[in-house]
């Protein structure tokens, strides 16, 4: 399995994941790290980041620390690239949402680069939501609210199992968004033609 569970320093999550799961890494960030992760019970396999945040009064000595320190990208884009170069192809991010909006917003634009290299699921106590693929399914989502957010604009968006369906629609920021849909089906299609679009579906 090539799918790692990673926390970053966003709103401290009240829902904890499924550390059953059987993931291949689990990390996190240093702000993640000294905010809430060390309160869970599961084995960090390393921590990473500048170390501007780590301020426990006691460092934990067994789990490895893999410094970076280039301030030119942030810990989240860097903690992407360990785990691509691991070999991992699929994340789990808890911690991307709340607290300080134009973190939020860079976490989102974080994502979008790397879409093509790694498959980023954001996870908070509200919902999932992610950067999917030109056509995509989703089961076991039925009469939960399913929002649709082009980047920025996101053309030829046809969708099945919805409420409100869209056909062959063109979906904009400024102009028209697709947000608080809801699923009538367990299984639904979204499949779009151009641009990038990013799905929310409500716990």
């Amino acid at each position: 399995m090539n799918k790692a569970l990673l926390f970053i320093n966003g709103e401290i999550p009240k829902s904890i994941p499924d550390f059953n799961y059987p993931y291949s890494i689990i990390s996190c960030t240093d702000g993640a790290y000294t905010q809430y992760v060390y309160k869970y019970p599961i084995k960090i396999n390393y921590i990473s980041g500048d170390m501007d945040s780590i301020s426990l009064p006691h460092i934990p000595q067994d789990i490895p620390f893999i410094i970076t320190p280039d301030q030119n990208k942030t810990d989240f884009h860097k903690a992407l690239e360990i785990l691509i170069n691991k070999g991992i192809r699929e994340v789990d991010i808890w911690g991307a949402s709340g607290k300080e909006s134009d973190h939020f917003i860079g976490n989102l634009s974080t994502a979008l680069f790397f879409k093509n290299q790694i498959k980023i699921t954001f996870h908070d106590d509200y919902s999932i939501f992610f950067f999917t693929d030109k056509k995509t399914k989703l089961r076991g989502v039925k009469n939960k609210i399913i929002s649709l957010i082009p980047f920025f604009e996101t053309r030829g968006i046809t969708t099945t199992g919805l409420q409100y369906p869209l056909n062959n629609d063109v979906l904009s920021f400024a102009t028209r968004i697709g947000t608080r849909n809801r699923a009538c089906l367990d299984e639904i299609s979204v499949s779009y033609s151009q641009g990038e679009l990013l799905i929310y579906i409500g716990k």
